[in-house]
């Protein structure tokens, strides 16, 4: 075999390397010191908790370990308690929450007054309190903020693409509050800001991204994680887990942070059952990036 050859067989193998596929976190939890732990898919599906995912959180924080939310939800990580507690998520399994609405709302306020054009529902409207961010009709805008579709339960990307041709056309950056394409909704995917943010790139159109898997979002979470402990987190003793490949496996990777990908959230129909660690690493190898475990749904 030449050296070119053997090569692109070292990266092949590297890259289809299979994740460990321990039974719980609690096989786990001993190596780390804190969680990033991902919402939608992982711990909640939008109508009610994961008993089991929410059961195993708290398990980690009664034995000394530390949990921060990290949700790509285009709103205040002050608004978040109030939908955990609506949707049965308990207090005693997470410390603190970091959301993509809080590194938002400091791009926004930067870029104050704009003024902004609004593509997003009248839910997301908390995000705008304080940044001092004015709004005008599309023609009269700076930019675009774009925290998610106006009406998630009926429209498609399709529906837009009229409204994000003109913007571009207009020139103007868009910053997206919520880079997730798809999130689960009870047993339905519903989309989300990320994929108007895909097609609007795809015309050209700048974005400017705040979640996972870009690196505001985790700067903000170590911050939370240093202020809960009392002193920064090594990387090393820090797990991610999130079910998103393009969001939260690949943040994960970037930031050099070992994580555990849930695989029973937005990409479980890419699972027969046979063979689960190789389905698994080869979906990794699709996606260019990695995770050092695999489960199918967050347990103890």
């Amino acid at each position: 075999m030449n050296l070119t050859r053997w090569s692109a067989h070292r990266k092949r193998r590297a890259m289809t390397q299979l994740p460990q596929t321990p039974a719980g976190l609690g096989e786990l939890a001993p190596h780390y010191d804190a969680l990033l732990c991902d919402v939608w898919g992982v711990v909640h599906n939008g109508k009610a908790a994961f008993e089991v995912a929410t059961s195993a959180l708290t398990q980690f924080r009664r034995a000394g370990g530390i949990v921060v939310m990290l949700t790509n939800a285009p709103r205040p990580s002050t608004e978040i308690p109030a939908q955990f507690a609506a949707l049965g998520v308990p207090d005693s399994s997470w410390d603190g929450i970091v959301t993509s609405g809080d590194a938002t709302k400091a791009l926004l306020s930067q870029n104050a007054p704009g003024p902004a054009f609004k593509l997003g529902p009248p839910k997301d409207d908390r995000l705008y309190d304080g940044t001092g961010m004015t709004f005008a009709k599309l023609e009269e805008a700076k930019l675009v903020s774009c925290t998610g579709f106006y009406d998630d339960n009926r429209e498609t990307p399709g529906d837009y693409d009229a409204l994000l041709a003109r913007a571009a056309g207009l020139n103007l950056p868009m910053i997206c509050a919520n880079p997730d394409k798809v999130v689960h909704f009870g047993d339905r995917l519903i989309y989300c800001a990320g994929a108007l943010a895909e097609n609007y790139a795809a015309l050209g159109g700048k974005v400017v991204y705040t979640g996972k898997p870009h690196d505001t979002i985790y700067q903000l979470s170590y911050e939370r994680l240093a202020a809960l402990r009392g002193h920064p987190v090594d990387k090393s003793r820090i797990l991610a887990i999130g079910d998103g490949l393009p969001t939260d496996i690949l943040g994960a990777a970037s930031q050099s942070l070992d994580c555990l990908f849930i695989t029973g959230g937005i990409h479980e129909a890419h699972f027969s059952g046979s063979a689960y660690a190789e389905e698994v690493a080869h979906l990794l190898q699709d996606h260019q990036t990695r995770a050092r475990y695999a489960m199918p749904v967050l347990r103890w």
